[in-house]
């Protein structure tokens, strides 16, 4: 299998994604905000649109799009006095509306539609596979840095707003970072399954995990072995890559779940 070019870009790109959503899904799964990353994904598509539209590349604009999109949500939030989900449904559905009218006046599309909508991990060129490092890079060194305002903010939040730490501000970071991660996963899943990746293995993790660390540790096992075993799967099959990713994932949860329920084990 790794005789092909396209398969090594693929485990490569494979690896730095399962890693990086893994590390930022563990602090999502904790605070429930699995939510943000599916809007953050169905916003995506302004961002594929508007780089199609533009002549460059689209994982570019979805950056900026998604990141632009992660901070509307905290700011609408927070100003115009609602609730965080019901943001997410306004500006998640308002960018995804925009892609579709932009695809609409792209003369000639031919993109592959359904590789947008779920993933084609196999399309990872070398421009996607550098963009990937250095999302990937930005992102641990970012959860590194901040690693224990996450901490303390994940469990309580009181607290720590209590205790002088501008919670604004990290959670602020925080969005930014799911923003970055959605991006980083979109050739892998798609935008329709990319939340999967975020919120799956953190998930199945916190069922065998003692304390934070492990769990950070465990989902990150999860994720690699998710995207590894998938395009494995999925090569042999000749099968979808992001749904049979997903499904591996979500194996191994039902997994971790049953090996709690029958014997109670904690790593």
């Amino acid at each position: 299998m790794l005789e092909y070019s396209f398969m090594k870009k693929a485990v490569v790109a494979g690896i730095i994604v399962g890693t990086s959503d893994a590390v930022v899904g563990t602090y999502v799964v904790l605070r429930g905000m699995s939510f943000i990353g599916s809007g953050i994904a169905h916003a995506s598509l302004g961002g594929i649109a508007l780089g199609l539209m533009l002549g460059i590349n689209p994982v570019m604009t979805s950056v900026a799009f998604c990141l632009s999109t992660a901070l509307g949500i905290g700011l609408t939030s927070q100003k115009a006095r609602i609730k965080e989900d019901t943001a997410i449904g306004i500006l998640s559905v308002a960018a995804m509306a925009f892609g579709i009218l932009l695809l609409g006046f792209i003369k000639g599309y031919t993109t592959d539609i359904l590789g947008i909508l779920f993933g084609n991990i196999l399309a990872v060129t070398n421009e996607d596979l550098l963009i990937s490092l250095v999302i990937g890079a930005l992102v641990i060194g970012t959860v590194t840095l901040f690693y224990k305002e996450f901490l303390f903010i994940s469990f309580d939040e009181e607290m720590a707003r209590a205790s002088g730490l501008p919670v604004g501000a990290i959670n602020s970071v925080m969005l930014g970072l799911i923003a970055a991660i959605v991006v980083l996963s979109l050739k892998v899943t798609g935008i329709i399954l990319v939340s999967a990746l975020v919120v799956i293995p953190p998930a199945a993790a916190h069922q065998l995990a003692k304390g934070f660390s492990s769990m950070i540790l465990l989902s990150s096992a999860f994720g690699n072995i998710s995207v590894l075993l998938g395009l494995l799967i999925s090569y042999y099959l000749d099968i979808a890559s992001g749904a049979t990713i997903v499904l591996v994932a979500l194996g191994l949860f039902f997994l971790s779940w049953g090996l709690k329920s029958l014997t109670g084990i904690r790593v």
